[in-house]
């Protein structure tokens, strides 16, 4: 049997969420019930283009904020 992955914490929206070592930031918006094409995403105060989501994974102490943009006129 496999042992599971080992687990990190990560700070989502200011609050602090286990998760699997390597989750990709596309996984955790899933895993969260975010609308990835509502939200714009920070990792580590860096910009994550929404089509890099999925091959970005996460690491213990990673800091995830999203946002939506608000358009105005």
């Amino acid at each position: 049997m496999t042992p599971p992955p080992p687990e990190a914490t990560v700070h989502f929206n200011d609050h602090p969420l286990p998760c699997p070592e390597g989750l990709t930031l596309a996984a955790l918006l899933e895993q969260q019930g975010v609308n990835p094409a509502r939200v714009a995403t920070a990792l580590n105060a860096r910009f994550v283009p929404r089509e890099a989501r999925a091959q970005t994974p996460l690491r213990a102490g990673d800091v995830v904020v999203t946002f939506e943009a608000i358009v105005g006129g």
